[in-house]
């Protein structure tokens, strides 16, 4: 009982110290409020005031049809411009695409024969030039098809497919980068927040107060992970019920108490790791970029941004080792698909392993510095 009682004193300890500064406070609201919302509405779902120019050297009513079917809110409406501007208004960034329409290209088409249209693509738009170029080609044929054929339409199709997207309906952005970026968020500031309680210590002296206390590695490093992933954990359940059920209306499948069970175990390895990269740090700028070199990898190669398959076989098995990988797939069987228990009991069992050895390696890290602090 004296254990319990010491552990949950630290921690409470830690609480008082978190409380007392703004900085890192802002930090938990905002990564869990507007961060949450700006992540999932932020990033256009299509193509959205795409400044385009035409040069029309055929001026035919076939030319003339093209240009008018670039139509907002896709694209803005099209500027005409001569063939020497094009260069100059690409350089500028004045336009993301500019389409060369030939000579007689209305005379070749009703001819039979092919002419070519020149699209000219500003790549450094990478979003939009790569979904925008194939919304302007379908554009200029169905234009071209529709002119020569005289009427509007399809023929039928000889196989007709029955698309079902499961999950997500309507492939709708929002649902997806919100609950990513809450993924993303629990790992980012389980570890900082960890970290930073241990370097505050050492950077304001009072870490040696503890080291005269009947208290034991142990306990301290205990005392420090419970406050900081509980504040983590209770910003999560805001966050889900809040923001991204109800600002954003994105409907939870699954059971949000195994969700946030899941996310006690990931908050387990990763405040241990923060404590870990904490012992290796000597300062506050030392521990960010430390942060930087581990955060990132797992962020991006964990299955969040790609899936896992599409990854080389090296970086696939590396990553079994991260607990991020094990999360990932946990919250989107969780919250998307609304697994239970059956079906994510090995990512959670996966996951409490890598804990249960993050806390033993950051346990003996924490003893040495503590023994040369001696």
């Amino acid at each position: 009982m004296n254990r319990v009682s010491n552990i949950y004193r630290l921690g409470v300890k830690e609480l008082w110290s978190l409380a007392r500064d703004p900085i890192l406070l802002v930090l938990i609201v905002y990564s869990f409020s507007f961060q949450i919302y700006m992540a999932a509405t932020g990033i256009p779902e299509q193509l959205n005031r795409i400044p385009i120019a035409i040069v029309d050297e055929d001026d035919s009513p076939l030319s003339a049809r093209i240009a008018a079917a670039f139509l907002p809110p896709q694209f803005m409406p099209p500027q005409r411009v001569s063939i020497e501007a094009v260069d100059a208004g690409l350089d500028a960034g004045r336009y993301t695409f500019a389409l060369d329409i030939p000579p007689d290209f209305q005379r070749d088409v009703l001819a039979g024969r092919s002419p070519t249209v020149q699209l000219n693509t500003d790549a450094t738009r990478m979003s939009q030039a790569f979904t925008g170029s194939g919304h302007v080609q379908q554009i200029v044929l169905g234009e071209v098809n529709e002119f020569v054929q005289r009427y509007r339409g399809s023929p039928p199709p000889p196989v007709e497919l029955a698309l079902r997207v499961r999950f997500n309906p309507a492939l709708t952005q929002s649902w997806f980068g919100s609950v990513m970026e809450i993924i993303n968020n629990v790992t980012m500031l389980s570890i900082v927040l960890a970290g930073a309680a241990l370097l505050r210590e050492r950077e304001h002296g009072t870490i040696e107060h503890l080291l005269v206390m009947p208290v034991t590695p142990a306990e301290i490093m205990l005392g420090k992970i419970w406050p900081m992933g509980l504040v983590v954990l209770l910003a999560t359940a805001f966050s889900l019920s809040a923001v991204v059920r109800g600002a954003l209306g994105v409907p939870i499948e699954g059971s949000m108490n195994l969700f946030l069970a899941v996310a006690a175990l990931q908050l387990f390895a990763t405040t241990a790791m923060g404590i870990f990269m904490a012992t290796l740090a000597r300062s506050m700028p030392q521990f960010g970029l430390l942060i930087i070199l581990i955060l990132l990898p797992m962020e991006m190669l964990s299955g969040g941004v790609t899936p896992r398959e599409s990854l080389p076989l090296l970086a696939r098995h590396l990553m079994e080792l991260a607990p991020t990988t094990h999360f990932v797939a946990c919250a989107q069987a969780i919250l998307y698909r609304g697994a239970g228990l059956a079906v994510i009991w090995p990512h959670a069992l996966a996951l409490a392993a890598i804990g249960a050895v993050f806390f033993a390696l950051s346990l003996a890290r924490f003893r040495k510095a503590i023994g040369q602090m001696n």
